[in-house]
């Protein structure tokens, strides 16, 4: 037998290599991350409804509604009522008597007044240019103490001159706004001022004596508009105690609070 074919017989194994498919691509990592964001902003909607009132929800709503007539925009900033809606307060809650929960047709009938005051208010910023700017001042709440319309300054638009107690137009525009709004209720009226913090070098603090000659001259434009006198309960000044802003020196915290007191306060 030759040498040939004493030889050992070759094998060749051939492994067939299947290309793994995978998770096809990276297409499923996008539809995941597409997925946790829609989850995440599903979360954040459910924590902000639960965490705001009706009354601020419609303000939401409101703001992304193309045919409601008003701007407004967040912080304070230019759109009218400052940014929140001019519903921005709880709705009345119920009054609990003798054990069982009950509404008065007092407490209603304040409430409503109340309501009406706000939209009325509303509608006046559609009326007029002149209006609709003056009104960008204005912001509404309802509280324990009866209905607040707060008058505030704006970065580019005061309510008085320099720091002084001189009105400025827009705030002879307001007053007129006011008192007409005022007659739809018989409910007495506060009228406070606030200021904003001033720097501790200067010679004469003029926190106090400004916030309440403020107050002061706002009660006398709207006497000069025919509000009835006897209608005001107080006059007051709080300098920088009640800022609504974190900034102390924030201009936003120089306001005007005129405050639709509950009958009974």
């Amino acid at each position: 037998m030759s040498r040939q074919n004493q030889a050992a017989p070759i094998i060749i194994k051939r492994k067939k290599i299947v290309a793994a498919s995978g998770h096809h691509g990276g297409a499923w990592k996008v539809a995941y991350a597409d997925f946790v964001t829609a989850m995440m902003a599903f979360f954040l909607m459910m924590w902000l409804l639960g965490a705001t009132t009706e009354s601020q929800r419609r303000g939401l709503a409101d703001y992304f509604t193309p045919s409601i007539p008003i701007n407004r925009s967040s912080s304070g900033g230019s759109g009218m009522f400052g940014g929140n809606d001019i519903h921005s307060a709880d709705d009345l809650g119920p009054e609990t008597n003798q054990g069982n929960t009950t509404e008065s047709s007092d407490d209603r009938s304040e409430a409503d007044s109340f309501e009406a005051i706000q939209e009325r208010l509303e509608g006046l910023g559609a009326e007029s240019a002149v209006m609709n700017e003056a009104l960008r001042h204005v912001l509404t709440r309802v509280t324990d103490e009866g209905l607040v319309i707060e008058l505030f300054d704006l970065p580019d638009a005061p309510l008085f001159d320099g720091e002084t107690a001189e009105p400025l137009p827009v705030l002879a525009v307001l007053s007129s706004i006011l008192v007409e709004v005022f007659r739809m209720t018989q409910n007495p009226l506060a009228i406070e001022g606030h200021t904003r913090t001033y720097t501790m070098v200067q010679l004469n603090d003029p926190r106090w004596s400004l916030s309440l000659s403020r107050a002061e001259r706002m009660r006398i434009l709207l006497d000069n508009q025919a509000l009835d006198p006897m209608r005001v309960a107080r006059v007051t000044g709080h300098a920088d105690r009640r800022r609504v802003m974190r900034n102390p020196m924030s201009v936003r915290n120089n306001r005007l609070e005129l405050i639709l007191l509950r009958r009974g306060n």
